[in-house]
């Protein structure tokens, strides 16, 4: 079940603070930035950093944090 559309706009990164999108094939909110996923279950966003998945291998910038 996706989350609300009108819940999309106002998510970000507990990570970075940068907007997330939305993958319907995968239902999960993407941080393109660090590479990882959060889970979307029953419809709510698990925004928890350790319930994120890596999506690709990345070294982390300098001074950026790693999930």
């Amino acid at each position: 079940q996706p989350p609300e559309p009108s819940l999309l706009r106002f998510l970000v990164c507990p990570l970075s603070k940068k907007p997330l999108r939305y993958e319907e094939a995968t239902n999960e909110l993407i941080n393109e930035e660090l590479g990882i996923a959060y889970p979307i279950i029953d419809g709510i966003p698990n925004m928890v950093p350790e319930a994120a998945r890596m999506t690709h291998k990345k070294p982390p910038a300098e001074g950026s944090e790693q999930p």
